[in-house]
């Protein structure tokens, strides 16, 4: 590959795969509109993160989480996929890719056509919502109302349980399956695509690294360096829609 990687190289790379995983973060997203998490103007730079703590004890903390999940301040769902999501479903269509390991929670990869059952969500997913008790599954049209006209804290219509949005917040546990799946999908891929990721949340980024040691070809597309592009076999400083559609162009 030539000095300054380019679009065509990673054409190339993506064309010589047999098991790719594709690894994503906000970066992918931000092209759709969501804000990322980290930098100025970022979600946390304007509300602060609610422990998972907090949330369990504190009535209003979980008030508060559900005002933002309600009323969309965080700016996490609602949007629709960019460019970048729909070249990796095609990917995911055409079989090069097996397994869509992602950061993100907006849903968006599913939108996109990626079947749910390709898709590992790292940190949840912000669309829906769980029992912290039964596991039960709720939709968050079905508790909107509730709360925005009676004030009511959704509970689990199952078991009385307290209910949250299907995200990891700060503070939980990372979820046994997720992890464990994205491990093997790691372990069984001969190419790593990172997308959109500043690879500094752990332990969702020490699975670029598995994979390389593990003799995948590892290449990074993102905005901004990485602590990770001296490992990588290519790294493209690029915008990942116009990158991706690019090196993956619908037939």
């Amino acid at each position: 590959m030539s000095p300054r990687p380019t679009r065509a190289d990673l054409a190339r790379l993506i064309a010589d795969a047999r098991r790719m995983v594709v690894f994503t973060g906000a970066g992918i997203s931000t092209e759709s509109g969501i804000p990322d998490f980290r930098s100025p103007g970022g979600v946390w730079s304007r509300m602060k993160p609610i422990y998972f703590q907090d949330f369990v004890s504190d009535p209003a903390k979980r008030r508060e989480a559900w005002e933002r999940a309600f009323t969309g301040r965080a700016g996490w769902v609602g949007r629709a996929p960019n460019a970048g999501h729909f070249a990796v479903a095609r990917l995911v269509e055409r079989g090069t890719v097996s397994a869509v390991i992602t950061q993100n929670v907006d849903n968006l990869h599913q939108d996109s056509g990626v079947p749910a059952d390709k898709v590992i969500e790292l940190h949840g997913n912000a669309s829906y919502a769980k029992c912290l008790e039964c596991g039960e599954r709720h939709e968050l049209a079905a508790l909107k109302d509730s709360f925005l006209k009676a004030g009511e804290i959704p509970h689990c219509r199952r078991c009385g349980g307290l209910v949250k949005t299907a995200t990891i917040s700060f503070g939980q546990a990372m979820p046994a399956e997720s992890m464990a799946r994205a491990e093997a999908a790691t372990l069984d891929c001969d190419v790593f695509l990172v997308l959109g990721s500043s690879l500094v949340v752990h332990p969702a980024a020490g699975f670029p690294l598995l994979a390389k040691r593990n003799g995948a070809r590892l290449a990074i597309v993102n905005r901004e360096p990485t602590d990770l592009d001296g490992f990588a076999d290519l790294v493209l400083h690029d915008e990942i829609g116009p990158a991706l559609t690019a090196a993956a162009p619908a037939n």
